[in-house]
């Protein structure tokens, strides 16, 4: 371990000094036309006097949309592809196909599973049948993609078994099920106010429509009916007739209609400025990393948007699109701002907060671990606290399709997954740690992946004649770009190898078409490539979207 230690430290110095020399991630082409987005955020910087960054090269947008878009990095081959392509139109292409991808379904329920605490054990409860009834009725909305109103009322009306009708679970995953619990979530969740520290009578006057909410169990184990209960009594003793809303408007109850359709209509109408921007503005905070009001779900009249304009547009394209929500992804990811680089030109709060560069972020835990398995071609253990049904996981699962907040692994706790108790989006924990970087560093747990590696192995077996292939293939593996020239001649060096050193971007092809054979000689061994592939997989580079 102290070898391989001490060699993952020079390799680390040498190939990270090397990428110093050239910069893989912005790019010399003209950027795409601009759209109405890029026209109000451009407006904005100007007025600001800041400059923006350049957009980025074609490599660092392959990454970023797999990431961004359905938490799965580039295999090798698509990002090879992709580079290769000399389609003008590429990247709109590669975003309609992102967006088709399974893994989209994959990755939003599980943010969505986060907002809507969906988790079995202590202190949710849910308990795993009405886990996995929850997260597939989140799984198949995201992928038949549902309109955003419907989901949100479908949620709200909701009645039935919590077995069986999963999205009845709303009103079962909170903390506390009394009116006001329910309000503080509704307001959360869908309003993105934190209705808990509203004046006491417009918290009250709101949960009065959730005061007829009922639960029953059943003689079926931990299954519960969430119900309308025409005779449920409020604090006060009484049944309630009448409710406010949060803009202050009383709303007397209809004789035989659920109270919570009633305040339904009302937060799901495109006139209501409570409802479209809290999810314009969260999916613009998922694709930019900031929200045009920050933080997303602490929305307050003191707390103004960045870009009113901006926002504003993206409410009408939501309501336009009749609450297309992928609509709204694919304006977003098309636009000059979402595809700007990661180095901005000016380093300024102001420059950050008016959206002038993409901004570095770690990959989330359930992220990482799944790249790391596709690196390497190996799997995960997981597990729950307490063994109850449906708590098997497959060999091939991904931490991104895990239904269960209580199924985890010690590398997605050390790793910041939120334990899905509140629905803040502040809940997940990004900020790297000593112990964290020790793990990547120095844990069997990493070494074993690498040593047992299939596709390193693999990469071995085809490319072992051809090192200069066999050093691009880790990169693109890995990095998902091509080695810069400084870092190929670096990790030559480090592997000894005496070989001509050019990029196979160009030369590649040849011998891709059948060409003649490279006499570059071999790797002398494994322990080289192991070693290079923990060092880029220990640089921020692979562990941050950029």
């Amino acid at each position: 371990m102290i070898r391989m230690l001490l060699a993952l430290l020079a390799v680390l110095l040498m190939l990270w000094s090397a990428a110093e020399a050239a910069s893989p991630y912005e790019s010399a082409v003209p950027p795409t036309q601009a759209t109405r987005i890029d026209e109000l955020v451009l407006s904005r910087l100007q007025r600001l006097g800041i400059e923006p960054a350049n957009v980025c090269s074609d490599a660092a947008f392959v990454r970023r949309v797999y990431l961004d878009v359905i938490g799965t990095l580039p295999t090798g081959k698509e990002t090879w592809e992709f580079l290769q392509d000399q389609n003008p139109n590429k990247r709109a292409a590669l975003i309609d196909r992102v967006l088709a991808r399974p893994e989209f379904a994959d990755y939003w329920a599980m943010k969505w599973s986060e907002l809507l605490r969906v988790k079995a054990e202590f202190p949710i409860n849910l308990w795993p049948n009405a886990v996995q009834a929850y997260h597939r009725w989140i799984h198949t909305s995201v992928k038949e993609n549902m309109p955003y109103d419907k989901f949100v009322r479908t949620m709200l009306t909701a009645n039935g078994s919590n077995f069986r009708v999963g999205q009845v679970n709303f009103y079962r995953a909170v903390q506390s099920k009394d009116p006001q619990g329910i309000a503080v979530a509704v307001a959360l969740t869908f309003m993105g106010e934190r209705a808990e520290k509203w004046p006491k009578e417009r918290l009250d006057g709101m949960a009065n429509f959730f005061t007829r909410v009922g639960y029953k169990s059943t003689s079926e184990w931990k299954e519960e009916i969430v119900f309308f209960d025409t005779v449920k009594t409020n604090a006060q003793g009484v049944v309630a007739q009448s409710a406010t809303l949060p803009d202050g408007t009383v709303v007397k109850f209809s004789t035989g209609r659920d109270p919570r359709e009633q305040f339904a209509d009302w937060l799901v109408s495109p006139r209501n400025p409570h409802f479209t921007r809290v999810i314009a503005n969260r999916v613009w905070s998922w694709l930019l990393g900031r929200g045009i009001i920050h933080e997303p779900d602490d929305i307050r009249p003191d707390n103004p948007p960045s870009n009113p304009e901006l926002l504003a547009y993206l409410e009408k394209q939501l309501i336009s699109s009749r609450y297309d929500v992928k609509h709204l992804f694919r304006l977003i990811l098309n636009s000059q701002t979402y595809q700007f680089a990661s180095i901005p030109k000016t380093k300024t709060p102001e420059a950050e907060a008016n959206f002038a560069f993409y901004p570095l972020r770690r990959l989330e835990a359930e992220v990482l671990i799944d790249a790391l398995n596709q690196i390497t071609g190996t799997t995960e253990q997981y597990a729950s606290p307490i063994p109850e049904p449906f708590t098997f996981i497959p060999d091939d699962q991904r931490s991104i399709a895990l239904a269960d907040g209580s199924i985890t692994s010690s590398f997605l706790e050390q790793f910041g997954r939120p334990s899905r108790d509140t629905g803040l989006e502040s809940e997940r924990n990004s900020r790297p740690t000593a112990d964290q970087r020790l793990h990547m560093l120095n844990s069997s747990h990493i070494q074993r992946k690498l040593e047992n590696s299939q596709k390193l192995q693999g990469l071995t077996r085809s490319k072992g004649d051809k090192p200069v292939e066999l050093i691009s293939g880790l990169y693109l593996m890995i990095l998902s770009r091509l080695p810069t020239e400084a870092e190929l001649k670096t990790a030559m060096t480090y592997s000894q190898i005496s070989a001509p050193v050019s990029s196979p971007s160009v030369s590649s092809k040849k011998s891709k078409a059948g060409g003649s054979k490279s006499p570059y000689v071999s790797l002398k061994g494994r322990e080289a490539l192991v070693d290079i592939a923990w060092a880029l997989i220990n640089s921020p580079e692979f562990q941050y979207r950029h």
